[in-house]
């Protein structure tokens, strides 16, 4: 996916850092991958491989070299102007609401599944870029954007409902398996939530953090 406008901004602090994390924990990963996977993945609660820290660090996680390929490449392009109109602060506390969100409402959804889905981790930062897109869209929503297959292009508005679409049809007809659906959809929900809130208060672009 590509983007037209505010070509202007460059890597912010925020997200630098996050890509910084992401990379060191994915070549942790490379190293030990059965550690990594039974310490920092996204487990159920239930099960003997929880811990109270995961929520936060399966964020971290990724399964392989596109899938944080893509994911790191998603937040960098989307990721820097949020930041850059919200203030680094404010986004940092933004990416996190909707990580938590993400993996909640997962988690929600995972307790209906079977024992062995239970058993299955998570990993993956795409809850919390899925709620940094819904951002974009909402701050831009007019902005043209154009996915890489296929070649199409649309408002940031209509491309958020398109995702949500896909991944709400994706996830409840259970199509695209290993894949968590309802993941992206909580960081889409938490996403909007945060930024109409702070719209409401009238504190959305304060910048005086960055």
């Amino acid at each position: 996916m590509s983007y037209y406008g505010n070509s202007q901004f460059g890597i912010t602090p925020v997200i630098k850092s996050l890509l910084i994390v992401n990379v060191i924990m994915y070549v942790a990963t490379l190293i030990n991958q059965d550690f990594m996977v039974r310490t920092f993945a996204l487990f159920y609660p239930t099960t003997p491989y929880f811990h109270w820290w995961q929520p936060l660090t399966h964020m971290f996680m990724h399964g392989g070299f596109w899938h944080i390929f893509f994911n790191m490449y998603t937040l960098f392009i989307f990721g820097c102007i949020v930041e850059q109109v919200i203030g680094s602060k404010k986004f940092a506390i933004f990416y996190f609401v909707c990580g938590l969100g993400a993996a909640a409402m997962h988690l929600g959804v995972q307790s209906f599944g079977s024992i062995s889905s239970q058993m299955t981790p998570t990993v993956g930062a795409s809850g919390a870029i899925y709620g940094v897109i819904i951002a974009y869209a909402m701050l831009f929503p007019d902005a043209k954007l154009t996915l890489l297959f296929p070649p199409v292009t649309l408002s940031a508005k209509w491309m958020a409902v398109i995702f949500i679409a896909i991944e709400l049809l994706t996830g409840v007809t259970g199509t695209m398996d290993g894949v968590a659906h309802f993941a992206h959809l909580g960081g889409m929900l938490f996403g909007w939530l945060l930024i109409t809130y702070w719209r409401k208060k009238g504190t959305l672009f304060n910048r005086y953090d960055y």
